[in-house]
C-alpha cells in the first residue's frame, strides 16, 4: 500500500492500483485511520446504581415476589411512592436473569439425533411401516419392511390388513432366525411409531440381544433408507392405484421384492445388487467390470482421455447421522453409503434367498402373539374373497425372504 501512495500523486489511483493489482477499496480503506472504539451510550434518563438495587431490593420483597411489574407499580403508587416505570423493572429483572414464565408449561424433551454407523452387513437394519390404499375409500393394507442398512437388502417383509405390534414382533423374529443373528451384533432401527415403540417388540428385541433406536419425533431424514426404498418400490409401474385384496398385494410385492434385491442396481452401491453386496460378491463382481473396461481400454485407448476407467469405488461405511469422529466416513472422494471393496466379506452360501410364505397356526393354550418353530408350516393356497375380506388364517400370513 506504500508504494501506491507514493504513486497516487503521479498516476491516478484506478491506473496504479491495476498495474499493482490491488484493489482500490482495500487502497481507501489503508488510507483512512482506524475508527475509535464506540462509547456505551448513557441515557440521563437512567437509573443510577443504587437506584437500580433499590428497585430490585422492593421486587424481593415478600408481598412482591409473585406479582407482576404492572401491579407493583400500581400499588407502590397507592402507597405514595414511584421507583421506576413497569418496563424498567423488567429491564432490571431481565439483567438478572430473574423473567421467566411462571405457570406450569408443557416442555417436550430434547431428543438426540441418532448416530449409527455399519461397515457390514447384518449390522445395521432400519424397518418402517408404510399404507398400501384397498380397493374402496377408508380401505387399507400395511407393508411391513426390514432392511439392512449397508447392503440394502431386504431382509423381510410383509403386508397385513392392520398395524399390529404382535405382526412386527413375529416378523422381527423370524428375519433375525432366517439370517441368524447371533446376540449383541445388530442394532435395528424405526421411526417413532407405536409398533416400533410397542412393550412386545422392546422385549422381544431385549430377548434377541438387538439394540434398538428410534428417530426424532417428526423427522423422516433419521429414517433414510427405509423412506427411499419405500418411494422406489410404490413408484414402480407395477404398482397399481389400488390394492384389489391382500392376497393382490402380496402377489405384486413378492416379485417386486425379488427384483429389488436381486436386479436393481443400486446408485449407493457402485450400480451393484443388494444381494452381490449382502453375500460378499461385490469384490467379484467389481473385478469382471474392471477386467472389462481394461479391455475395452486396451483396444481404444484414444476413447478415454482421462486414462483406464474403472467401475467405481465403494465406500468403508454407511450411516445415520454421521457421526462425528468417524475414521471409516473419513473418504470424500468416493459416493457416501456404500462399502469398500476391502471391507467386503467373503460369499456365504447359506443366505441365498427368495422370495417365500411362512404361515403361522394360532395355539389357544398360548398367549397373544406367541409362536414356536413347531408352528411354522408353508401357507395354504386359499382362495382370495372378492371383497378383500380375510380369514382368521390370513391375517396370520408372513411374507419374508426364504432360502
Amino acid at each position: 500500500m506504500q508504494t501506491v501512495a507514493e504513486l497516487v500523486p503521479r498516476l491516478a489511483v484506478r491506473a496504479t492500483c491495476g498495474a499493482l493489482d490491488v484493489a482500490p477499496a482495500s487502497y481507501y480503506r489503508w488510507r483512512q485511520p482506524p475508527a475509535a472504539a464506540a462509547r456505551p451510550r448513557s441515557s440521563p434518563r437512567a437509573l443510577t446504581v443504587p437506584e437500580r438495587q433499590a428497585v430490585l431490593a422492593v421486587l424481593h420483597e415478600d408481598r412482591f415476589v409473585d406479582v407482576a411489574p404492572g401491579e407493583v407499580v400500581a400499588t407502590l403508587l397507592d402507597d405514595q411512592r414511584y421507583l421506576c416505570s413497569e418496563r424498567t423493572m423488567y429491564r432490571i429483572l431481565a439483567v438478572h436473569q430473574e423473567v421467566r414464565e411462571r405457570r406450569h408449561q408443557l416442555r417436550h424433551p430434547s431428543y438426540a439425533a441418532p448416530e449409527l454407523l455399519a461397515t457390514a452387513p447384518q449390522q445395521l437394519w432400519s424397518w418402517d411401516i408404510t399404507k398400501l390404499k384397498g380397493p374402496a375409500t377408508w380401505v387399507y393394507y400395511y407393508l411391513y419392511v426390514i432392511l439392512d442398512v449397508f447392503s440394502r437388502y431386504v431382509v423381510g417383509w410383509m403386508v397385513a390388513p392392520r398395524e399390529s405390534a404382535t405382526l412386527a414382533e413375529r416378523l422381527i423374529a423370524a428375519s433375525c432366525a432366517r439370517q441368524d443373528i447371533p446376540p449383541g451384533q445388530l442394532t435395528l432401527h424405526a421411526d417413532r411409531g407405536s409398533s416400533m415403540r410397542s412393550k412386545a417388540v422392546a422385549l422381544l428385541l431385549a430377548d434377541l440381544g438387538v439394540t434398538k433406536t428410534h428417530s426424532r419425533p417428526y423427522t423422516s431424514t433419521d429414517n433414510p433408507y427405509s423412506e427411499a426404498l419405500f418411494k422406489t418400490a410404490k413408484y414402480r409401474p407395477e404398482i397399481p392405484e389400488r390394492f384389489g385384496s391382500l392376497e393382490h398385494a402380496r402377489q405384486v410385492f413378492g416379485p417386486l421384492f425379488a427384483w429389488y434385491n436381486t436386479a436393481h442396481r443400486h446408485s449407493g452401491l457402485a450400480m451393484l445388487t443388494p444381494q452381490d453386496v449382502h453375500d460378499g460378491l461385490a469384490a467379484q463382481r467389481l473385478a469382471e467390470r474392471t477386467r472389462v473396461l481394461a479391455a475395452a481400454y486396451a483396444a481404444h485407448p484414444e476413447r478415454f482421455p482421462r486414462g483406464v476407467p474403472t467401475p467405481g469405488r465403494l465406500p468403508a461405511a454407511v450411516w445415520i447421522n454421521k457421526p462425528a469422529g468417524c475414521a471409516a466416513c473419513a473418504d470424500e472422494t468416493a459416493p457416501p453409503g456404500s462399502p469398500r471393496t476391502a471391507d467386503l466379506q467373503t460369499p456365504r452360501d447359506s443366505l441365498t434367498p427368495a422370495s417365500g410364505v411362512m404361515e403361522w397356526s394360532r395355539d389357544d393354550s398360548e398367549g397373544p402373539g406367541c409362536s414356536r418353530s413347531a408352528d411354522l408350516e408353508p401357507a395354504r393356497h386359499c382362495r382370495t374373497p372378492e371383497s378383500g375380506a380375510l380369514g382368521p388364517s390370513e391375517e396370520e400370513t408372513l411374507l419374508v425372504p426364504a432360502q
